[in-house]
């Protein structure tokens, strides 16, 4: 029987499968429930659109867009939204899919924090950053069946989803704070850690090798 929630297929692909249990045997359930939902209010919001995303490769994306948190890609130290993206487009390949899908994936992680972007690109792109932006801040909430939305909370409890969820931007970024420089990462540690002080851009110009 397939798996349906508020009217939400779950792809039956291998791929989807295998990221599932991927991301259950590597990350907290807190991520996971989290990963699903975005998959879910992306989905929701695409058809209320008229955007049309790759249920597979949208679904893929919202599984992996976090797994950068807990889990660098290399020794190299990136923004975690960029080690996500490596995970997904590394998962894909190995499996046979396209570069031009890898790529999709690519992008929708690796641009799901980014403001005001990613609603112009893509239907993957868009969708991911739009489920992510309802589970996290409640963006277009209020464009949702409140049926729909029961259920999907039923399915993928929230929990203390705030308390929790900024936790898990703390202990993935806090040893690699200048990944977060230019981005809405800079804000959480800036919160939470003590001493923690976001430089600006201003400062950059300012302390910039140049006599004027």
């Amino acid at each position: 029987m397939n798996d349906i929630i508020a009217e939400v297929e779950i792809p039956e692909t291998a791929a989807v499968a295998e990221a599932t249990v991927f991301l259950r045997e590597t990350n907290s359930p807190l991520i996971f429930h989290h990963s699903r939902r975005v998959f879910l209010f992306g989905s929701l919001h695409a058809r209320q659109l008229g955007l049309q995303p790759d249920p597979e490769l949208l679904y893929i994306s919202a599984m992996f867009h976090d797994t950068g948190l807990s889990t660098p890609f290399s020794d190299t130290e990136q923004r975690f939204e960029l080690d996500g993206a490596d995970h997904a487009r590394k998962f894909l390949l190995d499996r046979g899919f396209s570069k031009s899908a890898a790529e999709v994936v690519w992008t929708a992680i690796a641009l799901h924090t980014t403001p005001g972007i990613p609603g112009r690109m893509g239907p993957e792109t868009a969708a991911t950053n739009y489920g992510v932006l309802t589970d996290v801040v409640g963006w277009g909430l209020d464009r949702l069946e409140g049926g729909e939305v029961d259920e999907i909370i039923a399915a993928h409890p929230r929990g203390e989803f705030k308390k929790e969820f900024l936790q898990a931007f703390v202990d993935g970024l806090r040893n690699r704070p200048d990944t977060t420089y230019g981005t809405v990462n800079s804000d959480v540690l800036e919160h939470f850690v003590p001493g923690f002080r976001r430089k600006t851009m201003v400062e950059r110009v300012i302390e910039a090798p140049w006599p004027n």
